[in-house]
């Protein structure tokens, strides 16, 4: 079976891509991972707050004096709790090019735009593939208006396309006001493609110590019927790549999200949880649906169930909220 796909420009044999995580934090497990049979590898993200401490360390060492500003760089983790810092993410890029012949995302979380974007050019001469944008920050500023956090991020997305020759993907949050408004602007400033979606990790209240604590908790199943919506919505309105990021740990999860035209499916939980050995699984078992519904390849699949082709296009619009309410019963 045909399992080929297009994303961000690069040729993949499948659609399953391993996510940013851990997976890819040594060159052995990224071995492991092309061995097995994945299509592609992102890179954990580098912060702009890691390249911003680092600038401002160096500064202070070589203008001012050891024990100035020490409150300014506080707020941050301490060097040592970063796995990478950005010499070190660059120096583990090349490595890992140098020892896989899979295609390696590097991933950026930026929301400013500062002089952060010039190490993209840095990534690109390390020699990424292509560069995911991650683009999270919570509007807590109640002076800053949505329209001007999005011009932001349009912003900081067209600096970063127009800096670098490599493909750029754009992570996003679902909580954009007009999100394909604003994934179409996303598109015209040269994204080549998104990412849906970034998880905000919610801080919990410890009663005993009286602080606020926080704890990954790994994605759910149920989590993939948000991005199975505006995966609908998007797909052919978008000339972009769409990859899903979140939610999908089954072949039942991928061929969801393929339908609603995803292009790329990001592995994180699935191949933590289940090992790499999951990879060549859920190729097989995506392989045998397609033979049984009489597809002969992925790409005669995909999108077939967006909302400019869907029979009931609705269903991914108010209609489908109405009905979904007005026709529960308590049994």
């Amino acid at each position: 079976m045909d399992l080929s796909t297009k994303y961000l420009g690069l040729s993949l044999p499948h659609p399953f891509l391993a996510g940013a995580s851990p997976l890819a934090d040594t060159v052995e497990r990224c071995q492991r991972l092309a061995d097995a049979g994945i299509a592609g590898i992102v890179l954990r993200s580098l912060f702009e707050e890691q390249i911003d401490l680092e600038a401002l360390a160096h500064h202070q060492a070589v203008f001012g004096h050891t024990e100035a500003h020490g409150e300014a760089m506080s707020y941050l983790p301490a060097a040592d709790d970063s796995v990478f810092g950005p010499d070190e993410y660059l120096a583990h890029l090349e490595s890992v090019k140098a020892a896989v012949d899979v295609p390696v995302i590097a991933s950026l979380n930026g929301h400013t735009e500062g002089g952060w974007i010039d190490h993209a050019r840095r990534i690109e001469e390390a020699g990424a593939d292509a560069l995911e944008l991650n683009l999270y920050a919570v509007a807590t500023d109640p002076g800053e208006s949505g329209a001007e956090l999005e011009d932001r991020a349009v912003a900081i997305v067209q600096r970063v396309t127009e800096s670098l020759r490599i493909p750029v993907a754009v992570k996003l949050s679902p909580f954009y006001t007009a999100l394909v408004h604003f994934a179409l602007r996303l598109e015209h400033a040269g994204a080549d493609g998104l990412v849906l979606f970034n998880r905000f990790f919610e801080p919990d209240v410890d009663l005993e110590a009286l602080e606020m604590k926080t704890h990954l908790e790994l994605s759910q199943r149920s989590e993939l019927l948000l991005r199975l919506r505006w995966l609908g919505l998007l797909s052919g309105q978008l000339r972009v790549g769409l990859a899903v990021s979140g939610g999908v740990q089954t072949a039942t999860d991928a061929i969801k999200a393929m339908m609603c035209g995803a292009h790329a499916v990001q592995l994180v939980t699935a191949l933590l949880r289940g090992g790499m050995g999951r990879i060549a699984v859920l190729c097989d078992e995506v392989s045998q649906w397609l033979r049984d519904h009489d597809y002969e390849s992925l790409r005669q699949m995909r999108g077939s169930m967006d909302s400019s082709r869907t029979p009931d296009p609705k269903a991914f619009e108010r209609v489908n909220y109405m009905r979904t309410l007005q026709t529960y019963r308590i049994e």
